[in-house]
């Protein structure tokens, strides 16, 4: 059975079973799992974990998937506490994935290759019937400069912009190639953003998992992670990746919407049929750090899905905050 048709049996699966109680699910979902593809086959396990603490319990509450597929995994990056509900299942990274595309440009800057101030055109796209080519067709438009560029596609999330980005840097299959090259194992951008969006509504996401264009929540966590910690950019690459998160004007409603006045938030959001993400970095008034990525399908309506991101967001930030951090203990060279 090829992964794709395991994922459209499982799916539903899954959905049937998400309102179950944490311990009893995870038992229930796993026996089915066992039936579809056998106990030998079963890795990586990517179902509900077993929630031991009231805050685990709260996170698997909101993230019910009874109304559609719910990825959630967050880390306070003080400590090293993870939490994940189906953290290790893929979703439609839509633009979520502008963050990698703007993080392989940012480290050929930071190789020489490029620099911020080169211009490029926009990737304007051209009319066209869905699926009736490969690739959308898009035209050249206005030169702008690399830092132009990258603010447009994080803090309005322009597709034309990013389109220009993702040319620079050689197509998807570059971003990819960073992307392992940092470890993120589960990310696949397969398609420009002009095709994504002309194609979009191929699959529901609430109940198929299709692998192009797609990451799992623990995965973007980790990508956020070390974008933030300066694993793989320079300091000043650094600041304008996360410096134009901060200034991100789209999804109000979702991580931002319920936050506290004095947090700072720098995210970056998604959106396609049936689906709204949105992923990014908490900053509490004393410092602490959390990373967050929250993928939602289905829900009824975007409005519904927004407001379980905030939910979900809000529930995460208090659950980490009103744990002690560890004194002395830094996350940055941990293993995750």
């Amino acid at each position: 059975m090829t992964i794709l048709r395991i994922a459209r049996v499982l799916a539903p699966i899954a959905l049937a079973f998400a309102a179950v109680a944490p311990a009893q699910a995870n038992d229930t979902l796993e026996a089915s799992f066992d039936q579809v593809i056998g106990t030998e086959s079963r890795t990586p396990r990517d179902f509900t974990p077993e929630y031991s603490s009231m805050f685990e319990r709260q996170i698997a509450q909101l993230a019910d998937g009874s109304a559609g597929r719910i990825g959630v995994a967050a880390i306070d990056l003080s400590t090293g506490r993870e939490i994940a509900v189906l953290g290790d299942q893929r979703f439609p990274m839509a633009s979520t994935s502008k963050i990698a595309i703007a993080a392989t440009y940012l480290e050929g800057v930071d190789k020489g290759r490029w620099t911020l101030t080169r211009e490029w055109p926009l990737m304007v796209p051209v009319s066209s019937r869905p699926f009736s080519t490969a690739t959308a067709p898009v035209v050249p438009g206005q030169h702008m400069s690399a830092r132009q560029l990258i603010d447009l596609m994080i803090t309005r999330s322009s597709n034309p912009a990013t389109d220009a980005m993702l040319a620079a840097v050689g197509g998807p299959a570059a971003v990819n190639d960073w992307a392992r090259r940092a470890g993120i194992a589960n990310f696949n951008l397969t398609r420009d953003i002009a095709t994504l969006v002309r194609d979009d509504g191929e699959y529901d996401p609430a109940t198929y998992v299709d692998i192009r264009d797609s990451a799992t929540p623990r995965d973007m966590v980790k990508l956020l992670s070390g974008l933030y910690q300066g694993r793989w950019l320079s300091a000043s690459s650094r600041q304008v990746l996360i410096g134009a998160m901060e200034r991100c004007r789209t999804g109000t409603r979702r991580i931002p919407a319920l936050m506290p006045e004095r947090v700072t938030v720098a995210h970056k959001t998604g959106s396609l049929n049936n689906t709204s993400s949105d992923v990014g970095i908490l900053t509490a008034p004393d410092g602490r750090t959390i990373a967050v990525a929250i993928y939602v399908t289905g829900q009824g309506s975007k409005a519904r899905r927004e407001a379980k991101i905030a939910s979900i967001a809000r529930a995460i930030y208090d659950g980490y905050v009103a744990q002690p951090a560890q004194s002395g203990q830094v996350w940055a060279n941990a293993n995750y």
